[in-house]
């Protein structure tokens, strides 16, 4: 099929081929830039063509397979991507933010509790904090492993009493104690 020959047919089809967007997109500049992505994909792509087969649904099955890809591209560009665990926080409609102030304090009172803690449970208590393994802590201080829990355990105790005795009227600690 000749060049003129393939521009004649095309040519035919135009009035089908623009209500035919028209109808995929319901919007007419929608539809005129479908018709002409569908022009120029048809012309681009003419030796593609096998004399002998529908002219007039190979044109429409390009028209029609350029709107989905079209669509499909714009669904994925409207697509939220969230990786977090609890999918409530996309529907929530909260505009709240934390500026964690009021933590920022509470870390501070807390470095400072720890700080007061004798130092035979501090250093250790401040080891297993920062990660360190029980044995490790123990190899570390040249202590047995079991005088290492036990020193833990006694400043976790400590600091459990210190902050009670601290923030005993806020709901974090009322909420803590409910579930103690």
């Amino acid at each position: 099929m000749t060049v003129h020959e393939f521009n004649n047919k095309f040519n035919k089809l135009d009035s089908l081929l623009h209500n035919f967007a028209y109808n995929l997109t319901k919007n007419g500049e929608d539809a005129k830039d479908l018709y002409q992505e569908t022009a120029f994909r048809a012309l681009t792509n003419r030796d593609k063509f096998r004399i002998g087969t529908n002219f007039k649904a190979w044109s429409f099955t390009i028209m029609k397979n350029i709107f989905i890809n079209n669509y499909r591209k714009k669904a994925r560009s409207k697509t939220i991507i969230d990786s977090t665990d609890n999918m409530f926080y996309i529907n929530s409609g909260s505009n709240a933010v934390d500026n964690g102030a009021e933590s920022n304090i509470m870390m501070e009172e807390l470095s400072k509790m720890i700080g007061g803690l004798d130092e035979i449970i501090r250093i250790p208590f401040l080891m297993h904090y920062k990660g360190f393994k029980y044995q490790e802590i123990a190899d570390e201080l040249g202590l047995p492993l079991g005088t290492v829990k036990s020193r833990i355990f006694f400043a976790r105790k400590e600091l459990k009493q210190l902050v009670l005795g601290r923030y005993a009227n806020t709901e974090l600690v009322k909420l803590h104690a409910k579930i103690s």
